[in-house]
């Protein structure tokens, strides 16, 4: 079974480095590394042509968005399954892919995600928010649950049959694309209950006031779109955060 992991890349030189040592670290060989970078001037392009290795697939060019990109990266990766390391996140610890290969081999299972860690920027030892994501049911899609994006992997055939992101959503494309794959798709997830995945704070969607608004908004169309109820659950998705801070 083939990992694929995707990175979106854009002027991210300072961060780079952790999430290609998490990728490369990993004691599951079979994987491969797609890096899409979107024309960068920071000195990641050289970075990445510098580290990637020779499996390794990478294509730096403008693109309109994180979501375009990682769109990109899905029709370049060669892997039975699809998993995605943000330019800003990394790995857990060196035995991720190993766990979600052998989750991903149960009958029936076409997806696995697990937890979340939210650590500080500048320090990534310090845990800002814990996102303990718990056991999956359809029933709690109604009541704003979802699976940590970035420690959700697919197999190649739900993306095949549900497509990638809606490029015309900037901040909740992946919402959109886990409500159709769960939802619409009605895959069977397996839960690996420990941190796969962690990410530095600072995210696109949670920059100002405007960005939060803007991704209510989208969160509610990505809701309307899959027919996955609407204003409660949006309140109910909100609310479920403030645990993750204690």
């Amino acid at each position: 079974m083939k990992i694929s992991i995707i990175t979106a890349v854009y002027n991210r030189a300072g961060t780079l480095n952790s999430s290609i040592d998490s990728v490369q670290s990993q004691c599951y060989a079979n994987t491969e590394h797609v890096l899409v970078d979107g024309a960068s001037s920071d000195g990641s392009v050289e970075l990445i042509q510098q580290r990637m290795r020779a499996h390794d697939v990478f294509v730096s060019e403008r693109d309109g968005g994180i979501y375009d990109a990682l769109n990109k990266g899905l029709k370049l990766a060669t892997g039975d399954v699809i998993g995605l390391v943000h330019s800003d996140d990394f790995l857990a610890d060196p035995h991720v892919l190993r766990d979600v290969a052998q989750a991903l081999s149960q009958p029936g299972v076409l997806g696995v995600y697990g937890d979340l860690q939210y650590v500080s920027k500048d320090d990534t030892n310090k845990v800002i928010r814990h996102w303990e994501s718990g056991q999956y049911h359809p029933s709690k899609l109604k009541h704003g649950w979802m699976p940590p994006h970035p420690t959700l992997f697919l197999k190649r055939e739900v993306i095949e049959q549900w497509g990638g992101y809606d490029t015309s959503l900037r901040i909740a494309a992946d919402y959109d694309a886990m409500l159709r794959y769960l939802h619409k798709g009605q895959i069977q997830l397996a839960y690996i209950p420990r941190v796969l995945v962690k990410m530095r704070v600072g995210g696109e969607s949670n920059k100002s006031l405007k960005k939060i608004m803007q991704k209510s908004r989208e969160d509610m169309t990505a809701l309307r779109n899959n027919g996955v109820g609407g204003f409660g659950t949006l309140v109910f998705k909100n609310l479920s955060k403030i645990k993750q801070f204690f």
